[in-house]
């Protein structure tokens, strides 16, 4: 895990503090109504300490004042209870920004007059920059904002925003040619095209984005809001036409005394869902804190909630199923060709490509034939590059058209020079792929010289995480530019469940759609501007940080650590969040029936004496039944953080399972354990001389 964003204790003594005050503040009934289940408790607290004040000074309470104060004081408790749970997941939020903004630094800048290295320059602040402004950065420099490189190629340190300490290579013309502001240049040069102003930087974003109070709702948790503020109405009258009906009870049916207002007032808090009330900000903020401690940056809780429920995942084959970096292993020459000229015209075509393929190419034509790189500026040659459409690169150079690329590709390319693919070329493009690696075609103009074997390596223990997967409901899905057969056999050894080969950025969006129409929400992740359309359809789209602004831009997620497969991790957070939401909600629910045991009878024995048969707890008072239930409903908020801000361990299980577990744990228990507590609470309370 990166330095920067370490998982922190759950109750840093910093964290602590900030959390209690703004307990107290948000105590504020403007704020409070957000959530309708605390706002009603907050009524209450605010209704008894009313009633005590009354007692107090009339000398005839309702009931003894020093009972009204006990149940208001823990009423006021319950409240601060929940604003503290929510504070807590807040302020963890809040100490990430305040790492974060450690990291952003205003220095000068050299903006260029003309785009070029040796341009004259303007040295002016970093918050003058400007969007489409163009700066050089030499080693040593800090690079003044968000751009991306148009010339050059750099080792650049990152540590400051992803806290990894291992430097980066950052070049033009690629995927790997965005920078960050705040970032140091270690080697070399790099012209940046500036494309974020002063204020609107990746960084500033990111310490907006993890500030827990700007945490926007999400669909389910609004639906949630809407039931337990449903619930709250319902119990809220049907305690209110209890009133009368004990003023009933004691005129016709034998009781007493009628029942207090403090203790309709407990019993509505204590049936009321007040522990997943207090909890539930909690619980989606810290979802979003989980995601920053594994270095993502999400833009929304919804994106959080989205990845719990996805069942498809869309995974690039180079970087995430494999290790990436293909590397030439043989040239396979055409028949009539030597080894010899094919590698001579595979490096000439490979000189400008910077990609490891391209380079390794280059190297391994040096090592089999002391193959010597050219001075391409001397040779008057015009570069082709690759691009998702053509799916090709290469060189024009004195009258030649030297290309190599996919085997489809370069068939086109050879077809429009009025000649075919030859069926030895053809075989060994099926051997080569048959074999799991990747061959590219080689052709100069209209011959076809042979094929370039690379070869991919799949990651080590990546197939067992694709079967957990596959043992939770989620369909693994393999993207790659490679020919259907090489695809296959990356996809057979990775064990994905399906494969996209040749994919260019439409039949990506077309993938994503048709699963989107039959139902499902699809994860993908990417790094390049040609991933950007896919990326803003899917579901749960995880930008690279190394990646291009139009593919950060597209995400509703970006891994810091530009790592691929943190898409695994991240559908495992997302999956921990909601079972999380999920069991306690459970558990909030299932202990009311048990509260109900303890304060009905307590509260209205005096009004239908027959009810104290239900006082199946022993309870030894009134008093002390209702006292107890009030405390257990406050004290079980503050022994539940602890859990809501870390949220349930996650198990790869399927759903019926892990819902019949939570069910058993957080159901059943949840109706168990309040009998003991409050038994226990009563035992103190009537050993402390209440009655």
């Amino acid at each position: 895990m990166s330095a920067n964003v370490e998982a922190r204790p759950l109750f840093e003594g910093a964290i602590v503090r900030r959390a209690i005050v703004d307990s107290f503040t948000k105590l504020d009934p403007r704020r409070m109504v957000r959530n309708p289940v605390m706002f009603v408790v907050e009524v209450g607290s605010a209704f008894t300490t009313v009633l005590f004040v009354h007692a107090v000074t009339t000398g005839h309470g309702e009931a003894p004042p020093s009972f009204i104060l006990a149940v208001s004081l823990w009423l006021w408790f319950t409240v601060l209870f929940a604003n503290f749970a929510e504070a807590m997941a807040e302020g963890r939020g809040k100490a990430q920004a305040d790492t974060l903004r450690k990291a952003r630094k205003d220095v000068n800048a050299k903006r260029l007059r003309e785009v070029r290295r040796d341009a004259a320059f303007d040295e002016v602040p970093a918050s003058a920059l400007r969007k489409d402004d163009h700066v050089i950065v030499v080693a040593g420099e800090l690079i003044p904002g968000d751009g991306e490189i148009v010339q050059g190629v750099a080792s650049v340190d990152e540590s400051a925003i992803t806290g990894e300490s291992a430097p980066v290579i950052r070049e033009s013309g690629g995927d790997r040619s965005a920078v960050t502001g705040g970032t140091r240049v270690l080697s070399d040069w790099i012209l940046v095209r500036i494309t974020a102003s002063a204020g609107e930087s990746f960084l500033d974003r990111m310490i907006a984005l993890v500030e827990g109070a700007k945490r926007q709702k999400t669909p389910n948790e609004i639906a949630l809001d809407i039931l337990l503020a449903g619930l709250s109405v319902v119990l809220l009258l049907a305690t209110i036409t209890l009133f009368p009906f004990s003023k009933y009870g004691v005129t016709s049916a034998g009781g007493t005394s009628v029942v207090t207002l403090t203790s309709l007032v407990a019993l509505l808090v204590c049936l009321i869902p007040t522990t997943i009330g207090g909890l539930l900000s909690a619980i989606g903020i810290a979802g979003m804190d989980r995601m920053i401690q594994a270095n993502v940056i999400a833009t929304s809780g919804r994106a959080v909630e989205a990845a719990g429920d996805v069942d498809v995942l869309l995974l690039d084959k180079t970087g995430t199923i494999t290790l990436g970096n293909r590397q030439a292993t043989a040239f396979i020459p055409a028949n009539g060709v030597t080894e010899r000229e094919l590698a001579d015209a595979a490096q000439l075509a490979s000189l400008a490509d910077e990609t490891p393929e391209g380079r390794s190419i280059v190297v391994l034509a040096k090592a089999k034939f002391d193959l010597q790189t050219r001075d391409v500026e001397t040779l008057g040659a015009v570069f082709v590059p690759f691009t998702a459409q053509t799916r090709m690169s290469g060189v024009d150079v004195e009258g030649r058209r030297v290309r190599k690329g996919a085997g489809d590709a370069i068939a086109r390319f050879v077809q429009e020079q009025g000649a075919e693919l030859p069926k030895d070329v053809q075989r060994a493009v099926e051997e080569v792929a048959k074999l799991g690696a990747t061959p590219l075609v080689v052709t100069d103009g209209g011959r076809v010289l042979g094929v370039v074997q690379l070869k991919d390596i799949v990651k080590g223990g990546i197939k067992e995480r694709f079967a957990e997967l596959r043992r939770i409901g989620i369909r693994t899905v393999m993207i790659t530019g490679d020919n259907p057969l090489t695809a296959a056999a990356i996809a057979a050894e990775a064990g994905v469940d399906d494969f996209l080969a040749e994919a260019t950025p439409e039949a990506k969006l077309a993938m994503i759609r048709k699963y989107q129409k039959e139902g499902h929400l699809v994860a993908m992740s990417g790094d390049g501007t040609n991933d950007a359309p896919a990326l803003a359809q899917a579901d749960v789209a995880v930008a690279m940080n190394s990646g291009t602004q139009a593919a950060k831009e597209a995400g509703n997620m970006v891994d810091l650590d530009s790592n691929p497969t943190k898409l695994l991790q991240i559908v495992q957070i997302g999956k921990q969040m909601l079972m999380t939401r999920g069991s306690l909600t459970t558990f909030s629910i299932a202990n009311d029936i048990s509260k109900y045991f303890a304060i009905i009878p307590a509260a209205f024995v005096s009004t239908y004496p027959a009810l104290a048969a239900l006082n199946i707890m022993g309870l030894h008072s009134p008093a002390t039944a209702v006292l107890s239930a009030v405390i257990f409903n406050a004290l079980i908020i503050v022994a539940l953080i602890p859990l809501a801000l870390r949220g349930i361990k996650y198990r790869p299980a399927p759903a019926s399972v892990l819902l019949s577990r939570n069910v058993f744990v957080y159901g059943v228990g949840g109706i168990i354990l309040p009998f003991p507590c409050i038994k226990i609470i009563d035992v103190m309370l009537t050993a402390m001389g209440v009655s």
